[in-house]
């Protein structure tokens, strides 16, 4: 089977934008990779799992949080290349978006912080393009 670092093949992973009002949800990651940079919630589906079993198990996980229906938000490959130019990470993920029903946000899982932001602050998190866009096509899906 694949690892993870220097794949032979993309792995899946699952991310949820989850909104309470204009409010986003975000994470500060607290293990590599990406420890300290602050994203969606969202982790690697597992082997007989549906998609959308794993988005809201992730977010409950990470957050706390459970959200109602999901829509499809965005599907973004984030490949990373070491100094050689040989593929070191590859992943497939698939967003989803919904509006939070229950929970009280809180770390958990792997992750250090958790933050709800409102449009004008998302600068201030220090988000990737990707991650940025994937909010805008959410909050589109959504109205």
């Amino acid at each position: 089977m694949s690892g993870r670092e220097y794949p032979d093949r993309p792995w899946v992973g699952i991310g949820v934008v989850a909104f309470d009002g204009e409010r986003v949800l975000l994470v500060q990651r607290g293990k590599p990779p990406r420890a300290g940079l602050w994203t969606l919630p969202g982790g690697a589906q597992h082997v007989g799992e549906r998609a959308e079993a794993a988005a809201r198990r992730e977010l409950f996980e990470e957050t706390g949080i459970e959200v109602g229906p999901l829509e499809l938000a965005a599907v973004v490959d984030a490949i990373s290349r070491d100094e050689a130019g040989a593929v070191r990470f590859h992943y497939t993920i698939v967003d989803y978006c919904g509006r939070r029903i229950a929970g009280e946000a809180r770390p958990g899982d792997d992750v250090a912080a958790v933050a709800w932001a409102l449009p004008e602050e998302l600068p201030i998190y220090d988000l990737t393009p990707d991650v940025l866009r994937v909010i805008s096509l959410a909050r589109e899906r959504l109205r």
